[in-house]
């Protein structure tokens, strides 16, 4: 299977590359510090002239991701930070793994099979991101490396223990990033030994711009999403799916972020900008499709998105409440970068028509998420 999805990958990556000649991809993997006595690993994957990336096993981070520009200018396009200690301290998600259930569930609370559930309440009263300790603060264990000329792979695991962050059943994660010279490829899988619930997503902040030099209201999204879900005053969905049509939330066509995110709407001002879920069109597939791009126009960079999941929350990050000192000493400040969330809908385990995301032993989550980089005259 792992090999049938990098074969794929690299046919959909090939699509967007040019045919000059590149030298191989390397792996390196060093020591990045340690959590609680364990040992936590940075992993540097390159592809030169292409793509540099680095991954660590504390959080499944993404810390770094360098793509050319236009001119070929290799640079940072992914918010993070240099030393594992800021990782751990931070609490913006920069880069991390988010599980069991991304996004957010009201007051913390669900049902599943007539027996009523209590998760951390980290977010006011509700559950955001998997808790206080989410997927995002915990050491994953490397169970495989798969290095070859033009795609890398990394993949780790993490044993979620019943209860955790009161989370029903034992859960076994395992997400397998997948590198070729120009794309980022994400599989994620969970099995259980109990009914539980599972969502999982990668919270990267994309700043195409390179090494952040501006915010990301000049980026030009598009989006192949028709409708959107409506929150309350504490961001949970009403429950309501509403048409983008006549909204600031239409990014049918390319529009630039910053065009419609000061309107005077109340969901904007729910959300301080935009931090809401698209309903991506073609629901959920049993293989990745296109479902939107980003585009900076000064820089010349583009990223394609292709996905299995139904839904993407764009977060304009609107509480990026700096300053924030990143990557290279790089000042973070608000709207600086754009999650893209693939993943199902938030509060489902409480909104009976958003699609299931309950989780049962015998049968096996999975999802899959690419991200493809090129560039535009």
């Amino acid at each position: 299977m792992k090999k049938q999805l990098s074969l794929l990958l690299l046919a959909v990556s090939l699509l967007f590359s040019c045919n000059q000649e590149k030298p191989g991809g390397t792996l390196v993997t060093e020591s990045f510090g340690e959590v609680n006595g364990q040992e936590v690993q940075l992993y540097t994957i390159t592809f030169p002239g292409q793509l540099t990336a680095q991954v660590t096993n504390y959080g499944g981070i993404i810390t770094s991701l360098q793509v050319p520009d236009r001119a070929g200018n290799l640079e940072h396009v992914v918010l993070g930070y240099d030393d594992l200690n800021s990782y751990q301290e931070g609490s913006y998600y920069f880069g991390a793994l988010i599980g069991r259930f991304c996004n957010r569930i009201d007051q913390g609370i669900f049902e599943l099979d007539g027996t009523s559930y209590e998760l951390t309440a980290n977010d006011g009263p509700n559950h955001l991101n998997g808790g206080r300790e989410g997927f995002d603060k915990v050491v994953w264990e490397e169970v495989d490396q798969q290095i070859n000329r033009d795609v890398i792979s990394l993949t780790l695991q993490y044993l979620s223990p019943d209860g955790e962050e009161g989370y029903p059943g034992s859960l076994t994660g395992r997400v397998t990033y997948v590198f070729t010279p120009n794309a980022l490829d994400i599989t994620y899988q969970a099995t259980t030994d109990k009914p539980t619930i599972v969502n999982l997503t990668q919270h990267t902040y994309f700043n195409l711009s390179g090494n952040a030099k501006e915010d990301v209201l000049e980026h030009e999204l598009q989006l192949d999403a028709t409708a959107f879900l409506p929150v309350d005053s504490t961001l949970i969905p009403t429950g309501e799916i509403r048409l983008v049509q006549t909204t600031p939330f239409d990014f049918t066509q390319p529009k630039l972020i910053g065009q419609d995110i000061d309107q005077d709407d109340q969901q904007i001002l729910y959300g301080m900008g935009y931090d809401h879920c698209w309903i991506l069109d073609g629901g959920i597939t049993n293989t990745p499709r296109p479902v939107g791009s980003l585009f900076h126009p000064g820089s010349g960079r583009k990223m394609d998105i292709f996905t299995t999941e139904p839904a993407l929350q764009v977060y304009s990050g609107n509480f990026l409440d700096g300053p924030i000192r990143g990557k290279d000493d790089q000042v973070y400040d608000t709207r600086y970068g754009l999650c893209l969330e693939t993943q199902h809908y938030p509060d489902s385990p409480n909104q009976p028509d958003f699609p299931s995301v309950v989780l049962r032993p015998g049968e096996e989550y999975t999802s899959q998420t690419t991200y493809v980089f090129s560039v535009e005259e």
